[in-house]
Formats: structure tokens, C-alpha cells, sequence
């Protein structure tokens, strides 16, 4: 394993930042490459502390001549946010300086070459290109994000489904959410659309991995949850034959979306459930419940100790609860919780669900 550390200047006189990528080198050239990084959302770390876990398992494979394809990770791939705080107040999804979501406004390229992104711009547009630069090129590309409260599961663009069953099974997800519009430039569609119009020998969609991974809520920063999910990277590495592992089931073995058991629907089904007031939220459900239509979600206090200080908030339609929020004061207008519906939303959003 090799380590490097990249720096990127600030856009102030003596400020900088940096971060470190660890590098293992393949064996095979023609094997699959994959890159992982975590912590894009400063404060998500789920996905560091799988990774500290996992580095270990890919020391092991490379002492024993088993990685066959170039691995690169970058385990906390945002240190403008990870120095963000605000009266004590961690604040790592939004840039302050631009007030732009760190997930958000990422280059997207007409083809996969490198030469094509930009090359200025302020402090949090280049830490995207570089992370671009980083991963681009790669076969599989894994960004490892959590939610507030809630199950894991991947966002997939709609291009690479059911080719990536594999993924979602080895990785034990509970959901699986598709997409196919990306307006807001999310580094998961920075990574998938340079393919798009490709030639298919160079596309290679039915091979290619590119995905959010939303490892369930910011609190499961947890050892035994960080060993599941780290041995569920791993799987993956070894199903798709970045990694050689006669203990694990090669691709074939995860073939096929029947494979996967979890829940698969498109992005038009989530029902996201705006606050009609605000207050004090008292949650009916929890991730993984299943509710019907009419089922109450959720009691907003409003007016504490009145008659009608309550408002009700109730399941438009049949569904699971995917994510709820993990505080419990709201805002009129913000989103209470995701509920992946039965069928299409009325108040269906295109694109990425949230700022």
C-alpha cells in the first residue's frame, strides 16, 4: 500500500488543506479498478470508519498476492468541511464560503478524459475536480455517505440496473432507489455521465459501478457495524474480481437482480412528506416499518398544552420508511422523512431529493 497526501490550496493567503489517498497496485492490468472515498458530507462517517476497517483486510490480500485490479481510496475526501465549525457546531455539508453543498455543482464531462475539468475556481470547486481527477477512470466507483436516520441502501442510476444486482447483494443493502436525472451535479452522476454517450467498449455499463452508498443514519458510527459493512466492500471487490478470495463467491454467484432481495423503485416514488408546521416532532414510525395509506407518520407540536396544537401527518400511500430525520425540531416546509411508495409520488421531485 502506498499513501499520498494531496493539497489544495485555500482562498485565503496561508490557508490549505489536505487529505490522504492510499493506493494498492494490481497485479492484472485487465482486472476491474475500483475507487472509494468517504466523508464527502464531512460529518458522515459510517463510511471512515468501514474503511479503516477495510484497509486492513486489503493489506492482508496484497501481502498474498491477491488484489488483482488498482484500488485507490480516499478515506476522508473533504477537509474544507471536516474544519468547518460554527459556534461549536460541526458544519460539513454545506461550503460556508460559498454556501454551496459539498455534493452538489460537480464538473460534469462530455467524455471520461481528466483534461477536461477545470482547472480554477474557489477552494470547494477544486476540491471537486480533484476528487474527479482521483477517481475517474476507475470501473467501480463507491461514494460512502449515511443519512439521518434510516436503512442502507444505494442510489443507482437507472443505466447500470439490474447490471449491478451484484453490488446491493454483496454489500447486504435493504433498498435500492433509481435514478436518471442528475441536474444538480452530484458526484455520483459526475462519475456515471462522462460514460453515457460513450462507445460501449469504453461505456461498459453492464460492468461499471457508480453509486451513493447511504450507510443507515449519522449516529451508526459504530465498531461491529463498520466490520459488517467493510466486509460487505470487500465482497464486492472480490465478486466484480478486483480481488482474488477462494473463500468468497466469485461474480457469477451474485448475477441476476433476483439475487437481490432488498426493495427497488425509481427516485419518482419516494414520498418525502414537507412539514405543514413547525414544532416538535413525535415519530409513529422508524426506518424499516412498513405502514399503509392513511397510516399516521408523525404528530408535529406546534401550539404545546392548546386544543389544536397538533398537526397529524399522514402516509399518502402504501410504502416502507426509508430514512427519518434524527432531530426532532422542523421547520415548515422541510422534510420530515423518505417513504419509498408503492407507486409514483404525487409530489414526485426530479433528480436529487434534497439540498
Amino acid at each position: 500500500m502506498q499513501k499520498s497526501i494531496e493539497r489544495i490550496a485555500g482562498d485565503s493567503e496561508g490557508v490549505s488543506y489536505e487529505f490522504p489517498v492510499f493506493r494498492f497496485a494490481g497485479s492484472d492490468k485487465t482486472a476491474p479498478s475500483a475507487y472509494l472515498q468517504a466523508a464527502l458530507h464531512a460529518g458522515e462517517l459510517p463510511g471512515v470508519v468501514a474503511i479503516d476497517t477495510l484497509i486492513p483486510m486489503l493489506s492482508k490480500a496484497e501481502a498474498e498476492g491477491r488484489v488483482s485490479g488498482n484500488i485507490t481510496i480516499v478515506p476522508w475526501a473533504n477537509p474544507i468541511g471536516r474544519a468547518q465549525y460554527l459556534y461549536g457546531d460541526h458544519q460539513g455539508r454545506f461550503h460556508l464560503g460559498t454556501r454551496t453543498n459539498f455534493n452538489r455543482g460537480f464538473p460534469r464531462l462530455a467524455a471520461p478524459d481528466v483534461a477536461l475539468l477545470p482547472t480554477h475556481g474557489t477552494v470547494d470547486q477544486r476540491l471537486k475536480t480533484r476528487l474527479l481527477q482521483l477517481s475517474i477512470g476507475h470501473d467501480i466507483v463507491l461514494d460512502l455517505h449515511c443519512d439521518d436516520e434510516g436503512l442502507a441502501y444505494l442510489y443507482v442510476h437507472t443505466s447500470l440496473w439490474p447490471a449491478m444486482a451484484d453490488c446491493a447483494a454483496a454489500m447486504g443493502v435493504d433498498a435500492v432507489m433509481l435514478w436518471h436525472e442528475d441536474a444538480d451535479g452530484t458526484f455520483e452522476g459526475a462519475s456515471i455521465m462522462p460514460y453515457q454517450n460513450a462507445p460501449a467498449d469504453v461505456a461498459r455499463l453492464d460492468r461499471r459501478v457508480a453509486t451513493t452508498v447511504e450507510y443507515r443514519g449519522v449516529l451508526d458510527v459504530d465498531g461491529a457495524l463498520a466490520g459488517a459493512d467493510a466486509e460487505g466492500l470487500y465482497r464486492l471487490l472480490v465478486a466484480r474480481g478486483v480481488i482474488q478470495d477462494q473463500a468468497l463467491p466469485a461474480l457469477g454467484s451474485f448475477v441476476g437482480p433476483s439475487f437481490f432481495t432488498g426493495i427497488v423503485a425509481p427516485l419518482e416514488n419516494i414520498e418525502m412528506m414537507p412539514a405543514a408546521r413547525s414544532g416538535a416532532i413525535l415519530y409513529d414510525v422508524k426506518p424499516g416499518d412498513r405502514v399503509t395509506k392513511g397510516a399516521r407518520l408523525a404528530t408535529i407540536v406546534h401550539a404545546p398544552g392548546e386544543p389544536d396544537g397538533r398537526t397529524e401527518v399522514l402516509a399518502p400511500q402504501a410504502g416502507l420508511i426509508l430514512t427519518r430525520r434524527s432531530r426532532r425540531i422542523i421547520r415548515a416546509g422541510e422534510d420530515l422523512l423518505k417513504l419509498v411508495g408503492d407507486g409514483t409520488s404525487a409530489d414526485a421531485r426530479s433528480g436529487t431529493l434534497e439540498d
